[in-house]
């Protein structure tokens, strides 16, 4: 961590990116199922693969924080100004 970017903030703005990345993954792959069972949302997905998803949100926010992190470091954006 640099010191223009202390931990507190590199976790805020690390949860801040993976949750806007997780609303983004999340429709990936979506499908109804062909037969809906009785009591069931017939708009719910037949398999939403949530693991996966959360694996593809955390890697993914991981690089966007990391671009964000060395970008801070370069001195391009300053949270001191």
């Amino acid at each position: 961590m640099s010191p223009a970017m202390g931990w507190p903030t590199g976790i805020a703005i690390y949860l801040t990116i993976w949750w806007v990345v997780i609303f983004a993954v999340l429709p990936w792959g979506v499908r109804r199922p062909e037969r809906v069972q009785e009591g069931h949302d017939a708009g719910a997905p037949a398999d939403p693969r949530l693991g996966f998803k959360a694996i593809v949100t955390t890697l993914v926010s991981a690089a966007i924080w990391l671009v964000i992190d060395l970008t801070v470091r370069s001195g391009l954006i300053s949270f001191r100004d």
